[in-house]
């Protein structure tokens, strides 16, 4: 049975937050496609309100602080990526911007990515193919062709079946297929990693 990852990035700053709310519905939509195909799948769940302090101080000084460096390897060694963020001013949130402006420039490179977004009205959901595709674009990753927008009337007498359920499932389907038809991805190698056995490394300096 092949083992699968996906992180899912929330770029939700309330709590609780329906941008959260839809990140984990897709990440539900999306494991139970793969569970489908004989897949195990774990989810890698990243709350960016949680990083925020640590986001801004990788930007000023070109460093990550551990907790922000082992969610950015947990991003980078996923097998899809669910990136979801409020509609602030007709763009994604300063934070979300901000996260992917220090993940790892080839991090994303041909990743299968699939996109949400929340907003006070529908008539925000324009900014998914506006600004949210093309900075994934950039990146060079592998957006999904459904994206996923849900304003407040969406989640009202949500009945299971609802238009936004449905888009929730064929996203997950699309997001399953891209996974699937990929090997499993590696993880980032450690920088500071020992290559060469400790021991043979003295071994190297003894001059017996």
């Amino acid at each position: 049975m092949t083992s699968r990852t996906l992180a899912v990035v929330s770029a939700g700053l309330a709590q609780p937050s329906s941008t959260r709310l839809l990140a984990d519905q897709l990440a539900a939509a999306a494991r139970d496609e793969l569970a489908g195909r004989g897949a195990t799948v774990e989810l890698r769940v990243v709350e960016l309100r949680e990083h925020a302090h640590d986001v801004v101080n990788h930007l000023l000084t070109g460093f990550a602080p551990a907790a922000l460096r082992r969610t950015l390897d947990e991003v980078a060694g996923a097998d899809g990526l669910i990136a979801v963020t409020p509609i602030f001013n007709a763009s994604y949130n300063g934070l979300f911007k901000s996260f992917f402006d220090v993940v790892d420039r080839d991090a994303l490179a041909g990743k299968p990515v699939l996109l949400g977004a929340t907003g006070g009205t529908a008539r925000h959901s324009l900014a998914l193919e506006h600004a949210v595709r093309p900075m994934f674009t950039y990146l060079r990753a592998a957006t999904l062709p459904t994206a996923v927008f849900a304003a407040p009337e969406d989640w009202a007498g949500d009945d299971g079946d609802s238009a936004l359920r449905s888009r929730i499932r064929r996203a997950g389907a699309e997001l399953a297929e891209q996974v699937d038809r990929r090997p499993p991805a590696t993880r980032p190698a450690d920088p500071f990693a020992l290559t060469t056995d400790f021991a043979d490394l003295l071994a190297r300096r003894d001059p017996s």
